[in-house]
């Protein structure tokens, strides 16, 4: 997604080790098309240079409060005007100390408490650090006052020790940034959703599949996050991550999923079906290995459960989408299957360009006629998906 009307982010850089991280996330905010101003603490410097980070993002880097570049000595008054967010990416445990205390001593410090913008922080520091009372009573007094908190993430710190106190990765804290700037049109909305391939045994190592990557239906995942609804993912075999605060349930076949929907169905308000779920699944399933011969092989194969149908023809079934990926005559193919399982929406594309591919092309179907979404990038379209059913079904949400 674009930065929306070229949006100004202040990027605020503490001290720590995790500061060499910040070069990426400023990368990628560039990427997005967000003007992005970097500010910096003392400390920061010690770790990343201003010269780096003014070469990233083509504008001076500011680190004294006493800029002589301010004609009227108001750095912070000037850089916090002129953001739409503030983001502290990596925020130590002193310099949450010290928005959670209102201090205010230095330029970013004293940027933050003038701010009238969003103020999203990444923190970054030791496990112990993280642990300690005194850092978690600042972060819930953060929370409180309406700051924005990414992270931590858990792993191995530089330290050596292990545990949370990360800072997130620079991807993840793009998507979550640019999250902040989309309005939560789905807040309270809680979303079941299929994605990926779904896997059917034949023996012990073998099996039928599809090239299903799971993209589009992660992509869509993430979006309905970011616009504020709670996302139950039920996804096949894949190895992308999960879209951070997903619940995500993992199967492998058509009848784990089935059974995975049922149990979630009653809860939600809006059931997506990307998955490309089997359409059938072999009678007899060997535990063994079977040995090649030169002899014919025969599977009888028993048609899968339609997912979707049973969702749809529920007694009070949540608002259904449906995807439909056709090799041919799409309008007719996805319109007849919208029809027969009595959906308000269809998704569809043209497998060929889809399947495995960053990008896509979609065309909704509903009772209005079809909407042509054009070629983009999957979180692109997946973004103007979900917008499209939040401004068109608001009456499906009362």
């Amino acid at each position: 997604m674009r930065g929306m009307n070229k949006q100004h982010i202040v990027l605020g850089i503490t001290g720590g080790i995790a500061a060499y991280k910040s070069a990426e996330l400023l990368r990628l905010l560039m990427k997005l098309d967000y003007s992005v101003q970097v500010a910096m603490t003392e400390a920061a410097c010690h770790f990343i240079t201003p010269t780096t980070l003014q070469g990233l993002s083509g504008k001076p880097v500011y680190t004294d409060q006493w800029d002589a570049r301010e004609s009227n000595s108001m750095a912070h008054i000037n850089l916090s005007r002129a953001a739409d967010a503030i983001v502290i990416a990596p925020a130590s445990a002193d310099f949450i100390a010290k928005l959670a205390n209102g201090l205010a001593d230095d330029l970013l410090s004293t940027l933050c408490l003038a701010r009238n913008c969003p103020l999203l922080i990444a923190p970054a520091m030791n496990r112990e650090m993280w642990q300690n009372p005194a850092t978690q009573r600042n972060i819930a007094r953060l929370i409180n006052d309406g700051v924005q908190v990414l992270g931590p993430a858990s792993g191995i710190q530089a330290c050596g020790e292990e545990g949370l106190g990360r800072m997130l990765e620079p991807l993840q804290l793009t998507q979550l940034i640019s999250a902040a700037f989309i309005p939560k049109l789905l807040a309270g909305k809680k979303i079941l959703m299929t994605a990926g391939p779904t896997y059917e045994a034949i023996d012990a190592v073998r099996g039928i599949t599809n090239r299903s990557s799971g993209k589009m239906g992660y992509a869509i995942c993430q979006a309905a996050l970011e616009m504020g609804a709670e996302v139950v993912l039920v996804s096949g075999p894949t190895a992308l991550a999960t879209p951070h605060d997903a619940q995500r349930i993992d199967v492998q076949s058509a009848a784990q999923m089935y059974n995975a929907v049922k149990q979630h169905v009653a809860a939600c308000d809006i059931f997506i079906a990307v998955a490309a779920v089997a359409d059938y699944r072999v009678a007899q399933v060997s535990e063994q290995k079977i040995k090649k011969s030169a002899a014919p092989l025969t599977l009888e194969l028993l048609p899968n459960p339609d997912i979707l149908a049973s969702v749809a023809a529920l007694a009070n079934p949540p608002y259904c989408v449906g995807f439909a990926a056709e090799s041919e005559n799409l309008a007719t193919y996805a319109e007849q299957k919208r029809l027969a399982k009595r959906l308000p929406l269809l998704v569809g594309n043209i497998a060929q360009q889809a399947i495995g591919s960053d990008d896509n092309e979609l065309i909704l179907f509903d009772d209005a006629g079809m909407h042509p979404l054009p070629r983009a990038d999957k979180l692109t379209l997946a973004r103007q998906l979900m917008q499209y059913i939040a401004q068109h079904y608001e009456g499906d949400f009362s």
